[in-house]
């Protein structure tokens, strides 16, 4: 769907409001990754002049360490973020960073491995403390337009952060001493330097400033879940987005010793493959912006879980058809046959993860109570620990029953196809937009007239001409919010149409002559939404077009209005007359070769018109007016 005047995502970037908040973040990212990989590697090849604990107890422990602290703190953090001035706690996260990276120095220059344990857990308090302030602070910031497009280039900055962090601890720490002092030093400069960009980030009034922090982190943390769980919306796109995160881990996980034992590789055929991931991530999570028409699309959603699953699958059979047993190290695996179908697998994991995961957070942050922002990312936080604890839980079952790394993929693709359909039956809305989303990105070229004077928040009454079957559907897709439709009790009799819009939470009607009972508690059931607060679109002509040309509006419009004293917002559609979808009387496979593929359509939406000045032949005029010669 196009807009006027679409600035790129990456102009944030040189924007006070954004810019410094990013770098921070992203130091954030790449510190706690340096670090970890640093002290893994070196604990793994170099693990008898640190200590006499086995290597592979370390190397599940560390990991172990750094989440508990999600589990542990993320209530009190949520709690925090909600009570003080954003600007302010990330200086103070960046202080306790240096501290950290401090007493690591120490460790690192001391071989003190005790020392550099604490730092592991420190690094999680630190990241706990972080997390709800990241993602609480984007919607203070950012247009609401604007959201879908910051939140994808803070994902993109994350995991690009995570992939250095990973790559140069992996360098550093393999040129032995000289290496270590470099980590040693070099992330202690880094906090430093995060420090120095936090003191840019502007002002962020704390939306709860009374709020009292509770000690009891387990009570909170209950209670934090208990109030998400009541918006169920956004409690099961937490859900879907922890997912996600066991998804990712328990995939991640197999990285190391699916490059050495199926790939024959060494350390750098591991990088090469979370270099593809993360780099898939990052283009899902930029792409996103452009494919939802820089609004929160959860359409996306279903299309990046069905990505995770087809991808997890192909990557099973791609791993059965490597047949290279030989030693090699990353440019040596390029050249084997059949490594670019398995690196192509990988790609399309992360760049349909970024399309899953990046408009679930947008939703999270705009559908949730704005006082309660930072809490509500703080429980998911929790679920997400608990998620990746039970990831590692599932794959050591799984290791346990004599599974191979390409089963895991398989068994992870096909459990996402089982949890995506769970979650998508409780959400139909997930499914509804998809749906939209999918006509608009195939069939159709949609463009919109300002779309902006549909409002974000609170009830109101919209009111479209009717040409084709699929009218709702392009609505629902340009619209920045649900809309409940007034639909023909007809259309509910139809095969896929009547199943959207039973999910959709259509409203049937019918007129008085067939079933006025039905129509009497239509008028009811829009009284109701509108009581609410939510939208409601409704075609007052009654009936398609026939002829390209509208019909007479009805008098329900007045009605509803004299019962619910909202705004009506007259659209016109322009370019669906002539489509597959309307009543046409031409020959459809001519018309349909005439339009061609992606036909353009247009939405163009007028401004609202205060109830006491409503009429249907008013409403018709402007809508009329809207449409104009483009039918």
């Amino acid at each position: 769907m196009s807009h006027p005047n679409h600035t790129s995502q990456f102009s944030l970037l040189t924007q006070r409001r954004f810019g410094p908040f990013f770098w921070t973040q992203f130091l954030g990212a790449f510190n706690d990754n340096l670090f970890k990989t640093a002290l893994l590697v070196v604990l793994t090849y170099d693990a008898l002049s640190w200590t006499t604990l086995p290597a592979a107890l370390l190397n599940n422990l560390i990991p172990g360490l750094f989440i508990l602290p999600y589990v542990v703190f993320s209530a009190t953090a949520g709690q925090i973020a909600d009570k003080v001035e954003k600007g302010r706690l990330a200086r103070f996260v960046k202080l306790l960073e240096i501290g950290i990276m401090a007493i690591a120095a120490i460790g690192w220059l001391t071989h003190n491995l005790w020392l550099l344990v604490a730092a592991v857990v420190g690094m999680g308090v630190h990241s706990t403390l972080f997390g709800p302030v990241k993602y609480a602070y984007l919607p203070q910031h950012l247009k609401p337009e604007e959201l879908v497009g910051g939140n994808g280039v803070i994902e993109m900055g994350t995991f690009v952060g995570i992939l250095l962090g990973e790559v140069m601890g992996a360098i550093l720490a393999g040129h032995g001493a000289a290496g270590v002092h470099l980590v040693a030093f070099g992330t202690l400069a880094v906090a430093v330097l995060g420090l120095a960009m936090s003191w840019r980030i502007p002002a962020s009034p704390a939306p709860a400033p009374a709020l009292k922090i509770s000690a009891n982190f387990v009570a909170e943390s209950v209670r934090n879940l208990a109030f998400s769980k009541k918006n169920r919306t956004v409690f099961l796109s937490m859900l879907g987005n922890s997912w996600f995160w066991f998804y990712g881990a328990l995939v991640l996980s197999q990285f190391p010793l699916y490059a050495k034992e199926y790939l024959h590789g060494d350390h750098s055929v591991f990088v090469l493959l979370l270099t593809i991931f993360s780099l898939g991530i990052g283009a899902g999570s930029l792409l996103c912006e452009k494919l939802s028409g820089r609004k929160v699309e959860i359409g996306l959603v279903p299309f990046g879980a069905i990505g995770l699953s087809l991808f997890g699958i192909d990557l099973y059979f791609a791993s059965l058809g490597y047949t290279n047993t030989a030693p090699v190290d990353f440019v040596g695996v390029l050249a084997q046959h059949g490594t670019l179908r398995i690196l192509a697998d990988i790609l399309l994991l992360g760049v349909f993860g970024g399309f899953f995961i990046v408009p679930l957070f947008a939703l999270i942050q705009t559908r949730c109570d704005p006082a309660h922002v930072s809490r509500t990312i703080a429980g998911m936080n929790i679920l997400n620990a608990l998620f990746m604890v039970a990831s590692a839980g599932v794959a050591v079952f799984l290791i346990g029953r004599g599974f191979s790394i390409p089963e895991m993929f398989l068994t992870t693709a096909l459990l996402n196809a089982v949890v995506a359909i769970y979650i998508f039956s409780l959400v139909p809305e997930f499914l509804m937009r998809f749906l939209a989303w999918l006509l608009i990105h195939t069939i159709h070229r949609v463009s919109t007239v300002d779309v902006e004077r549909i409002p974000e928040q609170g009830p109101a009454v919209l009111v479209c001409n009717h040409v084709s079957y699929v009218d709702a559907i392009v609505i629902l897709a340009a619209s920045p919010r649900p809309i409940r439709f007034v639909m023909d009790h007809r259309i509910f009799k139809t095969p896929l149409l009547g199943f959207i819009f039973r999910t959709g939470k259509a409203i049937p009607i019918a007129p008085a002559h067939e079933n006025p009972w039905l129509m009497e508690k239509a008028f009811v059931d829009v009284a109701q939404a509108l009581h609410e607060g939510e939208l409601v679109c409704i075609f007052p002509e009654g009936k398609l077009t026939r002829t390209g040309e509208m019909n007479a509006f009805r008098g329900g419009i007045a009605k509803i209005v004299a019962r619910s004293q909202v705004p009506v917002i007259p659209m016109a559609l322009r370019g669906l007359w002539g489509s597959v979808f309307s009543r046409d009387p031409s020959n459809v496979f001519e018309r349909s070769f005439a339009r061609g593929l992606r036909s353009k359509l247009a939405l163009a939406v007028g401004r609202p018109v205060q109830p006491q000045q409503v009429t249907p032949e008013g409403l018709y005029e402007e809508v009329l007016a809207l449409r104009g010669d483009w039918k």
